[in-house]
């Protein structure tokens, strides 16, 4: 039988609700998970930065994190979230930190907020999002950081996302760009929250 054939079986984690209850958890599956190798490189949406911190208490040395931060003004107008002393932390660390225009919010949400209409971008985040805003997160992030050139798309990473703070998806997925988005690939759910 050969491998592309064979079953495999992973262990899923459905929390019983969203939120950053689950950050330490969903770290230590994901971490768990990474250890289990084929994995390139560990992908974390953090506001903050506090939750990429965390990880690196979490996961083994060395791990490959790329930390992925909201764009500029998304907050308010001429801020940043990650807060400077988080970004010291991690750029000492040695964590590359991806500060971009989100795959599925940049344009069309300001045609949204001007003209009251929805864009295509927009749609599939609300698609998504039927999995979860985390998963939404997860696979958004994946896109940004493929079209860094950050990550490769033909390796498998983990992508972690959140509902509003913290973390509580994890998946493995293969990466695309953005213009590529159908060969996006979610290969394995690591855990997500089951009432979203």
């Amino acid at each position: 039988m050969s491998a592309s054939s064979e079953n495999r079986e992973r262990q899923v984690t459905y929390f019983p609700n969203a939120g950053p209850v689950n950050t330490r958890a969903v770290l230590q599956a994901a971490a768990k998970r990474f250890r289990t190798g084929g994995i390139r490189h560990v992908l974390i949406a953090t506001c903050s930065g506090r939750t990429v911190l965390e990880a690196l208490e979490i996961f083994p040395p060395g791990t490959p994190i790329i930390a992925v931060t909201h764009v500029a003004g998304f907050a308010a107008p001429n801020t940043q979230e990650l807060t400077e002393e988080n970004h010291r932390v991690l750029t000492e660390r040695g964590v590359p930190i991806f500060t971009g225009q989100h795959a599925f919010g940049g344009v069309g949400r300001a045609v949204r907020n001007k003209l009251n209409t929805y864009q295509v971008d927009e749609i599939m985040a609300y698609t998504l999002r039927t999995f979860g805003q985390g998963t939404k997160v997860a696979i958004e992030i994946a896109l940004m950081t493929a079209d860094a050139g950050l990550v490769r798309t033909d390796q498998n990473v983990i992508a972690i996302g959140g509902t509003a703070e913290g973390c509580d998806t994890a998946l493995v997925l293969q990466p695309a760009n953005s213009y590529r988005f159908f060969d996006l690939k979610v290969r394995e759910v690591i855990c997500k929250p089951f009432h979203f």
